[in-house]
């Protein structure tokens, strides 16, 4: 098959190494062009990760590869990583705006022992005990992996396993659920507290009528940590090309030639890891296969011991509740508090001040006396959640030398270490025992009223509020 360009190249001058155009709020991968040199959200990681590390400078015409990593978050990075470390190949990676400008610059930082937007006990049910088993062993596996990436970079981790709160009495039925299958059919040592218990010990979330406690969970700074994968990349011979957006594609010679707006780079093998950022038209594998989400996020003003007492907040253990529209919390090392959860429906509305009053409400709820605290911090980042709301890696097109990953739903701070690696390995041909699991063997799944996905999110959103806080 030749994919035709869909976008025509700006002109032959290449963006500058410091030229850094405005950040754009509004931007939309559903109606947004790829970037071009976009500077960092104003993220509170933006703000406390130091300088970023060195990159290549934006492509400067016509190269060649044996691989190209489209995206240089979590997945590529990782991805790349993988290549030089394990493989000997030096990938270019290409990057529309700044290095780790997308979801890795703007997520929670939550490193959860999961990927995509299913419990364990949805597993069960769509595929079966066996293979719901083999699935949480290549999960754990991937977990693990994180947790040793972790353990090399300085990125403020703070272990201690994750909380999900029931925000009503009627989620308790479900956690225990969950916790005993967890228990019973996957070996964790996961455990029910009761209100009094949550208190005592982690949180004083007035909404929390008790909570369900994972073991496994580690939070960071993601920003910290991306930019230490990066380095690590670097070192090994891996180029990260900023201001570098793929505007198209085709199929040439049994390679690739993807088109930037100062030069063509080609390439024996491509993988796209562009996440919720991925913009329409740029590759038709991808069109209409991700839905992509905003996400909120804010932090406080550095809480004093007193109003840290004053809320119950005993721990740095994250947190999220059982609402569909999810909370997710957590006090960071520097006593501020985050918290995050749904926006805007369209990147034009992003901006609106009532997507912020809605964290502030949360905030409220959860802890009264931070009513009206100080917020240094507010961004928002779009997340790609899948139809079937697992992730993918996976080629999906045989006949092409084109690879992807994504669809996490904000679960892939931790995973997507595994999803690269994961990547790597089949961009190389290595056999593997997990390629025929449900994340591995198809693509990610179309959906026939892609056009109208918006209409639908939006009367999804309504029945979820009556859903989490009515009925």
């Amino acid at each position: 098959m030749d994919t035709q360009m869909s976008f025509q190249p700006e002109g032959p001058a290449a963006v500058g190494r410091s030229a850094i155009s405005a950040y754009n709020p509004a931007y939309d991968p559903l109606v947004s062009p790829p970037g071009r040199g976009q500077d960092y959200a104003p993220t509170y990681w933006v703000a406390t990760a130091g300088a970023p590390p060195e990159d290549d400078g934006p492509v400067h015409g016509d190269i060649d590869a044996d691989v190209v990593i489209v995206g240089s978050g979590f997945t590529g990075l990782s991805a790349a990583l993988t290549l030089a470390r394990d493989f000997g190949v030096k990938a270019v990676v290409l990057e529309a705006n700044r290095a780790v400008w997308g979801c890795t610059s703007r997520n929670g930082g939550q490193g959860q022992n999961a990927s995509g937007r299913l419990y364990r006990s949805q597993w069960i049910e769509r595929w079966g005990l066996a293979t719901a088993k083999r699935l949480d062993a290549e999960i754990r596996e991937g977990f693990e992996y994180w947790k040793s990436l972790v353990a090399q970079v300085d990125c403020d981790a703070q272990p201690g396993g994750h909380l999900y709160t029931a925000h009503r009495q009627k989620k308790m039925a479900f956690l225990q659920n969950e916790a005993r299958v967890m228990r019973e059919a996957f070996g964790y040592d996961t455990r029910i507290l009761s209100q009094g218990e949550l208190r005592e010990r982690y949180v004083n979330d007035r909404e929390a009528v008790g909570a369900m406690l994972e073991p496994d969970g580690v939070g960071v700074h993601p920003l910290k940590l991306a930019y230490g994968y990066m380095r690590q990349a670097r070192a090994l011979g891996v180029r990260i090309h900023p201001g570098s957006p793929v505007l198209g594609w085709r199929a040439e010679n049994g390679g690739v030639r993807l088109q930037t707006p100062a030069g063509y780079v080609r390439a024996r093998r491509v993988a796209f890891a562009t996440g919720g950022y991925t913009a329409q038209g740029v590759n038709p594998l991808l069109d209409n296969r991700i839905m992509p989400v905003l996400s909120n996020s804010l932090v406080t003003r550095v809480l004093t011991p007193a109003e840290r007492d004053a809320a119950g907040l005993k721990s740095t253990v994250f947190i999220t509740d059982t609402r569909t529209l999810r909370f997710y919390y957590r006090l960071l090392p520097d006593g501020r508090m985050q918290i995050g959860s749904r926006s805007a429906l369209r990147g034009a509305d992003a901006q609106h001040p009532r997507h912020l009053a809605l964290l502030r409400e949360g905030l409220a709820r959860k802890f009264p006396t931070l009513a009206g605290v100080d917020v240094d911090y507010s961004w928002w980042g779009w997340v790609d959640v899948s139809h079937d709301m697992m992730p993918r890696v996976t080629q999906p097109d045989p006949a092409q030398p084109v690879y992807y990953a994504f669809g996490y739903g904000g679960n892939g701070v931790a995973f997507s270490a595994h999803a690269g690696k994961r990547l790597a390995q089949r961009m190389m041909g290595k056999d593997g025992v997990a390629w025929d699991l449900p994340i591995y063997d198809s693509p990610l799944p179309g959906h026939m009223f892609a056009p109208f996905r918006r209409l639908g999110q939006g009367l999804l959103y309504r029945w979820y509020y009556l859903r989490d806080e009515v009925l």
